[in-house]
């Protein structure tokens, strides 16, 4: 018995619309699965193609972590922004934290004369308790935290210049007197490589971090309140403890980075890291993360400050317009989010 030629092309049909489905949302779940695979995938890319047009010129030890040298305190700025974004907040007063804190230190130890390990301490400590402040405006006052941020962003940078007295520390006395301020900075060579303990730091940092986010019960509800704070909230979670505790860790790694930020230009600067909340917040959304929160990977971070570098690093060698940077960037992001909103259309 002959099959109806209408009813077999249909099935066939049929067949390949499911298999194409089934195609679409296996890729879909495997970046929703893995968030970095698409951040990881451009950084390789993007280093082959430069690699391929510089040869030697990019493809040198010294120039891959030269990379890692340059962008070590949009790292470190970005482990903490990302740690925001994945609670579906987003923190406009990370590079404020970070130079208030950098100054603290400095002028802790030559206005004041205190030991250098205190100063360092005291910005800590500083940097934490802003943050913490940021994450009790959010959480019990249920502030917005884009405003509660961006008014942060505006007194902490006032705070700094009137404290500071747009005074400047330089290298020079921070070297004789303070070289505990400069550690980051430090460099110490492995083969024809020249790393910096900032880097190391900043590579460090976000493998604690996504192993904490990973494999801990705080990891789980700072995604769970990303997701869907109510739901969190009914299931257990306590949402107010979580988004404190997230801020202010995020002001502490900012503490850090202004510690790093001593490092990596040798001296006290209040007018330092200005673009540090732009920057991090590229190296978050280009890294894969979700800005509407509970989705994204901390190593897609890495991978999308390493990025950044290496468009940086890649176009300066060619002898490009410092401009084309800034454009390719800008295309990344805008790609960043589409496929951000083409998953969770998918996962729909």
């Amino acid at each position: 018995m002959t099959d109806n030629p209408t009813t077999a092309t249909a099935d066939r049909v049929a067949e390949f619309d499911q298999g194409r489905k089934g195609f679409v949302h296996q890729v879909q779940h495997r970046l929703h699965v893995t968030p970095a695979l698409v951040p990881l995938i451009v950084l390789v890319g993007s280093i082959a193609v430069f690699g391929a047009l510089l040869g030697n010129k990019f493809f040198s030890p010294f120039a891959l972590t030269l990379i890692l040298q340059q962008v070590q305190i949009v790292g470190i700025v970005g482990a903490a922004q990302a740690l925001v974004i994945l609670t579906a907040g987003i923190d406009l007063s990370v590079g404020a934290i970070m130079v208030l804190s950098s100054v603290i230190m400095g002028q802790f130890t030559f206005r004041y004369g205190l030991p250098v390990e205190v100063a360092v301490v005291s910005g800590l400590a500083i940097g934490t308790a802003i943050g913490a402040f940021n994450g009790w405006l959010v959480s019990a006052m249920k502030l917005p935290p884009f405003i509660v941020t961006l008014g942060m962003w505006q007194i902490v940078l006032a705070a700094n210049f009137l404290y500071s007295a747009n005074e400047t520390i330089r290298s020079q006395e921070i070297a004789s007197e303070a070289p505990l301020l400069q550690i980051f900075g430090t460099t110490f060579k492995i083969g024809g490589a020249v790393f910096t303990v900032g880097a190391i730091f900043m590579i460090v940092l976000t493998l604690i971090l996504a192993y904490v986010l990973r494999h801990t019960a705080w990891g789980r509800h700072v995604y769970a309140v990303g997701d869907d704070p109510e739901a969190a909230e009914l299931s257990g979670v306590n949402v107010r403890a979580t988004l404190i505790s997230v801020y202010a860790l995020s002001g502490l790694i900012c503490a850090f980075a202004g510690w790093a930020l001593i490092g990596r230009i040798g001296s006290v600067s209040p007018t330092s890291g200005q673009l540090a909340n732009i920057d991090s917040i590229t190296a978050v959304v280009i890294g894969g993360i979700s800005l509407f929160g509970g989705r994204g990977s901390i190593m897609g971070m890495l991978f999308g400050a390493v990025i950044v570098g290496v468009f940086s690093l890649g176009l300066r060698l060619m002898g490009a317009d410092a401009q084309w940077t800034y454009l390719l960037i800008g295309v990344l992001i805008i790609f960043a989010v589409a496929i951000d909103q083409w998953i969770r259309k998918v996962s729909a």
